[in-house]
């Protein structure tokens, strides 16, 4: 999940992962967003104080960060990831604390390190990676998603939104065999939807519609599968999956 900050990437990324789980398949949730979202969307609390990635990182002999010996993709996943509903397991490169990234480059290094090594575990080859990136172009750029082959665009019916999000798809396709769609959030009708593909060009995949109980869960912490199954928003972004699936 890609795009503008605030435009609901964690709602929709912490939905999806929970559809496709309890549709029998095996997920792992990929959270390198510095700021908090995705775990409650997901319904797993809040965000661990220390983040459990940082127990996998050492420095070496030049002061640089490596993965401790012994830890590859598929042991960080078993010690370091944490439980969230439906089968799901979470895997956080951290969240910023008051004292700033410091406290968090060894879990953030760990990271990026375990997730280029996760499309080669061939213990994952039947597992459904969901990944919430941070806001913007730069974590696409610099590869913090090699795990993906869809990027999932959420553009808000704004101009600012829509630019980030054709620069992130642009970005995304540079890669061979990736593929990048647009997802139209908080809609309140037909013309917003318009509006939205016509800022980006295209048509999009789905159009997630403004949703009170959504913003209600969001307002208490809880997931929204959970808070309001049968909303809207959730029943277009199960939608959403089964389009995807389909694509």
């Amino acid at each position: 999940m890609v795009g503008k900050g605030g435009a609901g990437k964690s709602v929709i990324a912490g939905t999806m992962a929970r559809v496709v789980a309890r549709d029998g398949r095996r997920v792992l949730a990929l959270d390198s967003d510095l700021l908090p979202g995705l775990s409650f969307s997901l319904g797993a609390g809040a965000d661990p104080t220390q983040p459990p990635l940082g127990e996998a990182a050492e420095k070496d002999e030049n002061g640089r960060w490596r993965l401790r010996k012994g830890v590859g993709p598929v042991r960080a996943v078993q010690r370091y990831a944490t439980d969230a509903p439906d089968g799901i397991r979470l895997l956080q490169a951290g969240k910023t604390p008051q004292a700033g990234v410091e406290p968090i480059m060894g879990s953030l290094n760990a990271y990026y390190r375990v997730i280029h090594r996760l499309p080669r575990a061939r213990t994952f080859e039947d597992w459904t990676f969901v990944g919430d990136l941070p806001a913007g172009p730069r974590h696409v750029a610099f590869g913090w998603a090699p795990y993906a082959e869809t990027f999932v665009a959420v553009v808000q019916p704004t101009a600012q939104s829509a630019l980030a999000a054709r620069r992130v798809a642009r970005i995304a396709r540079m890669r061979e065999g990736v593929r990048a769609v647009f997802v139209a959030n908080r809609v309140t009708g037909a013309d917003d939807v318009r509006h939205v593909e016509g800022l980006v060009g295209e048509p999009v995949m789905a159009a997630v519609p403004a949703d009170e109980a959504v913003a209600h869960a969001e307002r208490l912490g809880v997931a929204p599968v959970d808070h309001a199954p049968d909303s809207p928003a959730v029943v277009e972004i199960e939608r959403l999956v089964a389009a995807l699936a389909e694509g």
